[in-house]
């Protein structure tokens, strides 16, 4: 086994070209075993094997600096950077993250979950070493998805612009999650079919092997006709980045030798490189997009494994049957079709749905056009994602109190993909904000009903849901809900439980049938139900919350009774102010103290003890 000989990059540099291929793939066959068991993504990193290690085999890491775009590809990159040991336990609490992250391994240069922020990091890294005087190497790994996120296009205007020695390399497999869009990946595409473009990639090694790495880097200060044909050919060009490619992102052999070329170039360059999501695993390579970031499978005999019904679906069939009934909706949705639930909308209603790419801050701006000019937008976003297009909610949409829906995924704890992917601020970036509704569902059927009723009331309105399984809705079903009520589930003498969505279950099961604990749906969040929070007050009141704890619901219902001059006992269950890592959501929700076991004890603590103590 040649992985066993490898514990840290330098390993590497003493295999021979044999023992890479063999070590490429023994590292597939790893991340094959341990997706297995543990999920995580597996096609990404499959595409991005030979990459990595002719990028260790030409770098030295940790004093060069590698930087992988989301870093959700390089696996590869932890088990030769010295955590193939614990590489069993990714994305188990307490285990290694599923993302390059800072704190567990100065080899990894990044934390990141969020696509297209390595280029300006790299920028920054690149500016602090020639400030300092030091000497290093800066490369970043972004993919072609990632690539046409606008923060991304405008790191590039500037990498261009200050020309600092720097490598791009673009990993383009035609893929992020879903399929590409847009402009630039139709000119991948087109680029790779050209018959120079072939032509360049059986000749290019020759002809590398023939000039020297001086003259190579004058290609682009060459005759005037020259500088034509790359602008005409090069689309970085403008930009004033070096552009090289496309190559095979599997000729460990090729890549090795044009990577040793490009590191003595000075100036910003980019690589394009060219590989297949989902290499060497069959299943993964037919079908990229489920494989992208499977559950656990058997890797002898994969086959897709249901999920269960899931808030996502949910909402993806309540949103394409309400387009039947108004001929004004429109969806829209930033390069998250699949994880959204709208395959089946964009199938549907396609002149009626928008995929804007990895742009959270189009996808909010886009819609806000649409509602100026009497459009009924519905963005689907996940919760972190929302964070990135903060300022067009407010700007664009809400100060003009916009009819734009807001869709939010992923509400809450999310599990295994730790820090980066909680959804856990929402309610306090977004409740400050002025016209802005929200709500939360307690299930399938409530969510349609708010849907429909969110179309109906105007302005900007946005509800959050788990990243759960739910029961399937009727279909046809469109109930009417009082916007604005909170709904009483549970009767009780002395204390009341208010939650929403995920907790809303939680509170039931800690109520169980003790006459003293009432329950209540808490289902709109701003504005809250004052009404109903007054009639409440004269009892004990326990807030339940799947949120931050500052600035979340339970703040804000300790705002209400302020202004209404209430004074009750008030408990706030939510999570405490830090950052939470990944692990399975009942144990992190254990954790935070906001499950069914956290309620009761907090019901104890104020001296409700459940009926069977009593007895």
């Amino acid at each position: 086994m040649v992985l066993e000989k490898v514990n840290s990059p330098e390993d590497l540099k003493r295999l021979s070209l044999e023992e890479l291929l063999q070590l490429a793939e023994e590292i597939r066959s790893e991340i094959i075993r341990v997706t297995a068991q543990n999920g995580g993504h597996l096609a990404s990193s499959l595409g991005a094997v030979e990459l990595i290690l002719a990028l260790h085999r030409v770098y030295q890491s940790p004093k060069d600096r590698i930087l992988f775009d989301v870093g959700h590809q390089a696996y590869a990159h932890k088990l030769i950077t010295g955590r193939k040991d614990r590489f069993h336990t990714l994305r188990q609490e307490g285990g290694l993250s599923g993302f390059t992250k800072v704190s567990e391994s100065e080899h990894d240069a990044i934390t990141v979950g969020h696509a297209s922020t390595s280029l300006a990091n790299a920028l920054g890294m690149a500016v602090a070493r020639d400030v300092l005087g030091e000497d290093y190497h800066v490369v970043a790994v972004i993919g072609d998805g990632a690539l046409t996120g606008g923060m991304a296009l405008a790191a590039l205007n500037k990498i261009g612009e200050l020309g600092k020695k720097m490598l791009i390399v673009l990993n383009d497999n035609e893929m992020s999650i879903s399929e590409n869009v847009g402009a630039l990946n139709k000119y991948f595409k087109e680029l790779q079919i050209r018959k120079w473009v072939q032509d360049a990639e059986k000749l290019g090694r020759q002809i590398l092997e023939q000039i020297s790495p001086k003259l190579f880097g004058l290609v682009d200060r060459a005759k005037e006709a020259a500088k034509l044909i790359l602008h005409q050919e090069n689309p970085f060009y403008a930009w004033g980045i070096r552009y090289v490619g496309p190559v095979d992102g599997h000729d460990l052999k090729g890549l090795i030798h044009i990577l040793e070329h490009l590191k003595t170039l000075d100036g910003p360059t980019l690589l394009h490189v060219v590989t297949q999501k989902g290499k060497g695993y069959k299943v993964a390579e037919a079908d990229p997009i489920y494989w992208h970031g499977p559950p656990g499978f058997n890797p002898e005999k994969p086959e897709k494994v249901s999920k269960g019904y899931s808030w996502s679906q949910a909402f993806g069939d309540a949103v394409t049957e309400l387009a039947y009934l108004e001929p004004r909706l429109f969806v829209l949705t930033p390069a998250m079709r699949e994880g959204s639930g709208l395959v089946r909308y964009s199938l549907e209603h396609p002149e009626r749905y928008l995929d804007v790419g990895i742009c959270e801050d189009v996808a909010v701006t886009t819609a806000a056009g649409m509602a100026l000019r009497g459009l009924k937008p519905i963005v689907a976003i996940y919760s972190t994602f929302l964070q990135r297009a903060y300022d067009q909610v407010i700007h664009d949409v809400a100060i003009e109190n916009l009819p734009v829906v807001f869709a939010i995924d992923r509400a809450g704890i999310v599990g295994a993909d730790g820090a980066t992917h909680h959804g856990v601020f929402d309610i306090a970036y977004l409740r400050t904000i002025p016209n802005l509704q929200i709500a939360a569902p307690k299930d399938a059927l409530e969510l349609r009903a708010m849907l429909k009723k969110a179309l109906e009331v105007g302005g900007p309105v946005a509800i959050r849901y788990p990243r759960d399984s739910v029961e399937r809705a009727p279909e046809g079903a469109w109930p009417e809900i009082e916007w604005g009520r909170w709904e009483v589930l549970k009767e009780g003498t002395e204390v009341y439980l208010l939650a929403f969505g995920k907790t809303l279950r939680y509170a039931l099961e800690a109520a169980a049938d003790d006459p003293r604990v009432g329950v209540v749906n808490a289902r709109f969040l701003k504005p809250l139900d004052k009404e109903t929070l007054r009639a409440l007050a004269r009892y004990r009141l326990v807030t339940v919350e799947d949120h931050q704890q500052m600035g979340g619901f339970g703040s804000a219902v300790l705002e209400a009774l302020n202004e209404l001059g209430l004074k009750p006992e008030v408990r706030i269950l939510a999570l405490p102010d830090r950052f939470f890592e990944h692990g399975t959501i009942p144990s992190l929700h254990r954790q935070a103290g906001i499950d069914a076991e956290g309620i009761r004890k907090a019901l104890q603590q104020m001296g409700v003890h459940p009926a069977y103590e009593r007895a």
